[in-house]
Formats: structure tokens, C-alpha cells, sequence
């Protein structure tokens, strides 16, 4: 979805990559501080433990949620990122839909139903987005 919404001209941030995650698994708190200080308007991708030290800063939280299988699915065929593939990363992304998407639920202030089109998917933060637009 970052794809289709970079496309459409908006500023995203895949925290998967580039050494946003440290080696505990966490944002590195400075530089997602500063990056938010000095980019009003991008849309944050990622999940780790501290994103909610964060969350003040966003307009909306949004939990893309899916059906484990469908996750561990997409997860095994995708090209861009090999985890997932190996059995023991499935097992923990069982857990983790388990133990963590309950409380990603908590924080959301939008849940989407990950089965969508990307292209929904888009519309509907892309509303989000033009809306705390007209808010601010």
C-alpha cells in the first residue's frame, strides 16, 4: 500500500528499511523524532515495540489486519523480504498475531481488513490523510 500512496504523490516511510529498527527491534527514537519534526505529513509503515512513544505525533493509527493464513501466505511468496519464508518465522508471526495484534488493535484508531485491494486500501488512508489536512 505505501507503493500506491507514494504513487499518488504522498510522502511514505517503510520502516523495514534503511536502519530505522535497531538491533533490539526498536525505532531509533532520535532519528524517527527528528524525521517526524521536519516531515509533517508522511505516512509511518512498521511495527515495533515503541511505536507507541509516537503515536502523539500521528493523526491516525492504522491496523492493517488479516487472517493469519492469509498473512503467512503472503509472507511465504512475496520477493522484496526473505523472512518469512523459513517455518520457525511463521511460527512466530502465528504468535505475534496472537500476543501483539491485540494490542496494535488497542492503539488504532482505524482498523482495515488487509484482504482489500491496495487500491481501497489507499482510498481509505488517502481520506485520512486529505481530512486532518482540512483539520489542521
Amino acid at each position: 500500500m505505501l507503493g500506491e500512496l507514494s504513487r499518488r504523490g504522498f510522502q511514505t516511510l517503510d520502516t523495514d528499511y534503511d536502519g530505522w529498527v535497531l538491533a533490539d527491534g526498536t525505532w531509533d527514537e532520535m532519528r524517527m523524532a527528528a524525521y517526524l519534526a521536519s516531515n509533517l505529513s508522511v505516512v509511518v509503515s512498521g511495527t515495533v515495540e515503541n511505536q507507541g512513544h509516537f503515536y502523539d505525533r500521528f493523526e491516525a493509527v492504522v491496523l492493517l489486519s488479516a487472517p493469519v493464513e492469509v498473512l503467512i501466505e503472503r509472507v511465504a511468496v512475496r520477493t522484496n523480504n526473505p523472512y518469512g519464508n523459513a517455518e520457525t518465522e511463521q511460527s512466530v508471526i502465528r504468535q505475534q498475531v496472537l500476543d501483539v495484534e491485540p494490542l496494535l488493535r488497542q492503539g488504532a484508531t482505524l482498523e482495515l481488513d488487509g484482504r482489500r485491494p491496495v487500491s481501497e486500501l489507499a482510498d481509505a488512508v488517502e481520506r485520512l490523510i486529505v481530512a486532518s489536512r482540512h483539520v489542521r
